[in-house]
Formats: C-alpha cells, sequence, structure tokens
C-alpha cells in the first residue's frame, strides 16, 4: 500500500499584512477569496494556546537545520519552514530553505509541511516541487488587486506538484 499522502494542497493568507484596523472584514475577505486558512503570526516566544481544533506545527527558522526537528516529526501535524527570517513581512525568499523541505517531504511523506517568507506568483513553484503543501503568502496575496487570482494561482501550482509527486512513486 502506498504511504499516506499529506493532505492536499492548501493556501494561507498571512493576516500580518493585513489591514489590522479591520481584521475581521480582512479574514472574511480572504475566505470569501478562496483561501484555505488563515495564518496568524504570534511571535512572543511563550504563548500556548491548546484548543481541541487545533494542530501543532513545529517551525524552524533559515538557521536551524531540518534534523532538529526530525525527531518530533511523528509528534506534530505540521512542519513550518521558514523561508525568510521570522519578524517582519515583504523579505525575499530564500531558495537554499528548498532542500530542508525535499528532506522532510521525503522522510516523512504523510506530514503537512508549510513554507512561509516570501512566497508568491514566482516563488510558487520550488516550494511546491521540493515537497510543500501549506502555503503562507503574505504580501503577495493581501496586496493584490484580485487576491482570488492569486490564490487560485498558487493552489493549482501546489497541486499540479503533489499530483506529479504522487504519480512519480
Amino acid at each position: 500500500a502506498a504511504a499516506a499522502m499529506a493532505s492536499g494542497c492548501r493556501i494561507g493568507p498571512s493576516i500580518l499584512n493585513s489591514d489590522l484596523a479591520a481584521l475581521g472584514a480582512e479574514c472574511s475577505r480572504m475566505l470569501d477569496c478562496g483561501a484555505d486558512y488563515l495564518h496568524l503570526d504570534v511571535m512572543d516566544g511563550c504563548t500556548w494556546i491548546w484548543l481541541p481544533f487545533l494542530q501543532v506545527g513545529l517551525a524552524i527558522k533559515p538557521g536551524t537545520t531540518v534534523e532538529h526537528l526530525a525527531p518530533w516529526a511523528n509528534q506534530i501535524d505540521m512542519a513550518l519552514v521558514m523561508t525568510v527570517e521570522p519578524g517582519f513581512g515583504g523579505q525575499k525568499f530564500m531558495e537554499d530553505m528548498m532542500p530542508k523541505v525535499q528532506w522532510l517531504r521525503t522522510q516523512f511523506p504523510s506530514l503537512d509541511i508549510e513554507v512561509d517568507g516570501g512566497v508568491g506568483p514566482d516563488t510558487i513553484h520550488k516550494c511546491a516541487e521540493a515537497g510543500a503543501n501549506m502555503i503562507v503568502s503574505g504580501s503577495a496575496i493581501m496586496k493584490s488587486a484580485d487576491p482570488r487570482s492569486v490564490i487560485n494561482l498558487l493552489k493549482n501550482v501546489c497541486s499540479k506538484a503533489a499530483q506529479k509527486r504522487s504519480l512519480d512513486r
């Protein structure tokens, strides 16, 4: 039998890049435009939120080797590979993080793998081909005049790469 696959491709706009004075409306607008989830950054270093419907993720920043995440991979729902230095939006995508995504996808085929930082229409192909199936995109979606088309493009590229991966196995 084939190994379990990660859940399908999902696109999560980062609401860090939204109009925080109209947060409710911005969240509704993104969901109406086809977002699968909303990505919220909590960066105080000590927040623990536990609700029965939440999933557990573990993030690694660019300077952390992917092997540091491996011991917990079977206990988490999602691994997040940061493709920028955490802290603020609008940074340049770090393509040299893609080997981490590839390694995780090879070692843990059923794990949801998320990328966050500088991801948009110009960089989605690299993320999807490496094996990411959860895509956080801030500026590319939130600052677009047509967020629905950006979400659809990201989702289509991601889905095609996932289909190709399953055929190649």
